[in-house]
């Protein structure tokens, strides 16, 4: 381990005063990561979720080299460019239909500040101002401020800034999962608190289909097409957070494509552009955006500095592209159907509590947190790269992993119960 960046850099979610293991990576290819000392690890987790070709793909090296030669960056204030036109192009095509009106920014982070913003802006023009959101419980949505207002306010990344925070409103998350029978009693919750407090809700804001760094649950599609209706009952506007489930890590280009609904507000990011470069987008509607323009400021009331980047939006179009014109879907389905094959049946094993898998998702939920500096070790040694946390060891690899591949990641999580090391 390097002694610099022990004693120096402080990574995500880390003590400097207790740090973990910390393995250098000196190249990545395919779905390899290769560390210092010469040993080859299979990627499990995308680099959290972004690089679903894998590493040093020959189309975005392509892209990125092509745009370094005419520019790596400009203001997007006053000047527009191809990349970014292009971009917002694509993304308009495969959105959700009229999901036509884009915001790039920077984050996913950023990209849901953009959209709660965007809400309250809406109802600050219409002359109603609205301060208040709705989220579900165990729902994370990113690290900023105004996204850490609307994730689990209790058993969440970020309970020790509350009474900081603004206050929501929250309901429990549906416990109706993904391939159980519809309950509607999943809705009735959410349906009274819009009733009694909608003229005060901007928006509902939730990950549709999958909640991820929240807890790793899949519940069903038929919750989403109440939370649609109820929306439009009420005139609340409907936020979908897809920063993780977007450009086909479910199964479907969008996760709000199981249930057949279109949200008012739409975030992207991570997958965007292949995990080459930090980028993302908030889609909207004309009549939210036309509604936010009309109002007393005139303008939306946003704009980074590294807004647009062109070298970004260059290899966000490249990494569409390949997607679109892989078998993406075919690939994601042998995904699933052999994280099913060899996950599902680690639910024998006494320390497990749960197992689920939906596309290229596959999540061992354990009875106790894990002991991640233990686990990572013995991970590591068995070749594959897999970064618990809490009580949930889960895979999302690169679409572009093998069998033999994926095998590799799948034992690994196998062997570790098998070791009884999980939690030390």
């Amino acid at each position: 381990m390097n002694e610099f960046d022990l004693r120096h850099i402080w990574h995500p979610y880390t003590s400097l005063t207790r740090p973990l293991p910390c393995y250098e990576v000196t190249e990545a290819s395919g779905v390899h990561l290769t560390l210092a000392d010469g040993r080859q690890l299979v990627d499990g987790m995308s680099s959290w979720w972004a690089c679903i070709h894998g590493y040093r793909v020959p189309e975005l090296d392509a892209a990125a080299t092509d745009q370094l030669g005419r520019m790596s960056h400009v203001m997007f204030g006053g000047i527009t460019h191809q990349p970014a036109i292009r971009l917002c192009q694509k993304l308009v095509e495969i959105a959700p239909k009229g999901l036509d009106r884009v915001f790039l920014a920077d984050s996913g982070s950023v990209a849901v500040e953009v959209a709660l913003k965007m809400a309250q802006q809406y109802w600050h023009a219409k002359g109603t101002p609205r301060t208040r959101f709705v989220s579900l419980r165990r729902g994370y949505h990113g690290d900023t401020f105004g996204a850490m207002s609307v994730c689990d306010p209790d058993g969440g990344m970020h309970e020790l800034y509350k009474g900081f925070l603004p206050e929501h409103y929250f309901v429990e998350a549906p416990s109706c999962r993904f391939h159980d029978e519809w309950d509607e009693q999943c809705v009735v919750e959410l349906a009274t608190l819009m009733a009694d407090h909608h003229e005060e809700i901007a928006a509902i804001v939730l990950e549709p289909i999958v909640q991820g760094a929240g807890g790793m649950r899949f519940y069903h599609p038929r919750y989403l097409q109440w939370v649609r209706a109820l929306c439009d009952e009420f005139g609340v506007l409907l936020i979908a957070d897809e920063i993780a489930t977007g450009f086909g890590r479910t199964g479907q280009l969008f996760a709000c494509d199981w249930a057949g609904i279109r949200p008012d507000i739409m975030c992207l990011g991570k997958a965007i552009t292949g995990g080459y470069l930090t980028l993302s987008a908030t889609l909207t509607t004309e009549q939210v955006a036309t509604t936010i323009c009309e109002g007393k400021a005139g303008v939306f009331m946003h704009g980074p500095t590294f807004m647009g980047n062109p070298l970004a939006c260059a290899v966000a179009c490249a990494s569409i592209d390949l997607l679109l014109s892989s078998p993406w879907q075919a690939r994601v389905k042998g995904i699933e159907a052999q994280l099913r094959g060899e996950l599902l049946p680690l639910k024998a094993h006494a320390a497990v509590a749960n197992v689920r898998v939906l596309g290229a998702i596959g999540v061992v939920e354990l009875h106790k947190p894990v002991d991640v500096a233990l686990i990572q070790r013995r991970f590591v040694e068995l070749g594959a790269w897999i970064r618990p946390f809490g009580k949930l060891v889960y895979l999302m690899p690169p679409f572009v992993i093998t069998s033999d591949e994926l095998r590799v990641l799948t034992r690994a999580i196998a062997t570790v119960l098998e070791e009884k090391i999980c939690t030390g």
